[in-house]
């Protein structure tokens, strides 16, 4: 039955380590649990949520840039394991939130030489995840020659 193949496959998932991934109406994959999880972890309980992953126009560069052009209004970091975590949460996220990879991407590229501007980049991040923690990926069950295309618009109220 319906029930006893959701429930085997829900088994599964958590046997497995695919933790927070929740399986309703065909296979939804949703990762709700675990994102608010992430954001409480984050101390963001209370923060006002973003409307896109990485501010407009923000440039993240190097710690080598910053020698080389003797800047030092940015602080490097030097216990990279919250980051480093951090970064690992947003990858597991992606897979369900494949809107968020480009700047994952992009921060992880900093996970050896690190700044407080990547830090508070990948907050952002997180910040922007509370916007909407439930949202993940469905297949529906019902039979369909549709084809539904989804567009994620951001900045738009």
């Amino acid at each position: 039955t319906n029930s006893r193949s959701k429930e085997y496959f829900t088994s599964q998932f958590q046997d497995e380590g695919f933790r927070g991934i929740e399986i309703k109406d065909g296979i939804l994959i949703n990762q709700r649990r675990y994102a608010l999880e992430l954001v409480l972890k984050c101390g963001l309980a209370e923060s006002k949520p973003t409307s896109t992953p990485l501010e407009q126009n923000h440039k993240l560069t190097s710690v080598e840039y910053y020698r080389q052009f003797d800047i030092t209004d940015d602080d490097e970091l030097e216990d990279m394991r919250i980051y480093q975590s951090l970064i690992g949460r947003l990858l597991y996220l992606a897979m369900t939130r494949p809107y968020i990879s480009f700047a994952v991407q992009q921060l992880s590229q900093f996970m050896h030489a690190l700044k407080r501007s990547h830090y508070n980049a990948t907050i952002h991040v997180v910040r922007y995840i509370k916007r909407q923690p439930g949202l993940g990926l469905l297949m529906s069950s019902k039979k369909s020659g549709e084809l539904v295309p989804f567009v994620m618009l951001t900045g738009l109220h």
